[in-house]
C-alpha cells in the first residue's frame, strides 16, 4: 500500500519538475511564439526588423535572459520580497521548532542536553547560580528534553509528523 508520506514526496517532486522545468520551457516558447505571431506580425514596422521567427527568438532570448537575471537579482538582493518569502518559509517549516531526524536528533540534541545538565550540576555545586539563573537553566533543560524526545518547542503554525 502506498503511504501518505510517499504521496506527499511524489507530489512535491512533481511540482518541482513541472513548475521549474516543464512549465518554464513551455511558457518560454509559448510567449516567444505568441509575441511574434500576434504582435510582431501585425506591426509592419516590427516586421521590417524581424521578417522571420528565428532572428526574433534569438534576439528576444539575448535580451530576455539578462533582463530576467537582473530582475531576479533585484528580487533577491534589493527588495523586501525575498526576505518576506523566506520568513514565511521559516515560520511554516516544522523543523525550526523541533530537531530534524539524523545527527541533530540522534547526537547533537542528546549531547547538548548532557552538557547543559553537567554544567548545571557543576555550577550548582560551586554555588555560583542565582535563583533566576537556576530557573532559566531549568527551562532550557525542559526545552532540550522536549526536543530530544521528539517534541516541539516554540509555536509552530502547523505541526507536521515527520516520521
Amino acid at each position: 500500500m502506498i503511504s501518505a508520506r510517499w504521496l506527499y514526496r511524489a507530489w512535491y517532486y512533481f511540482r518541482i519538475g513541472y513548475g521549474t522545468y516543464l512549465t518554464f520551457l513551455l511558457g518560454y516558447f509559448s510567449t516567444i511564439v505568441t509575441v511574434y505571431y500576434l504582435a510582431v506580425r501585425n506591426m509592419p514596422t516590427l516586421l521590417d526588423f524581424f521578417p522571420h521567427f528565428g532572428p526574433f527568438a534569438i534576439i528576444a532570448t539575448a535580451v530576455g535572459a539578462p533582463l530576467s537575471v537582473a530582475v531576479g537579482w533585484i528580487h533577491l538582493k534589493r527588495s523586501g520580497l525575498y526576505s518576506s518569502e523566506a520568513l514565511v518559509a521559516i515560520e511554516s517549516n516544522p523543523f525550526n521548532y523541533k530537531l530534524a531526524p539524523g545527527y541533530l536528533k540522534d547526537a547533537y540534541g542528546p549531547a547538548m542536553l548532557a552538557q547543559l545538565r553537567l554544567l548545571h550540576k557543576l555550577s550548582d555545586a560551586a554555588g555560583v547560580l542565582t535563583a533566576a539563573e537556576r530557573a532559566e537553566i531549568a527551562e532550557l533543560e525542559t526545552k532540550w528534553t522536549t526536543l530530544v524526545d521528539g517534541g516541539y518547542v516554540g509555536a509552530p503554525r502547523r505541526r507536521v509528523d515527520s516520521t
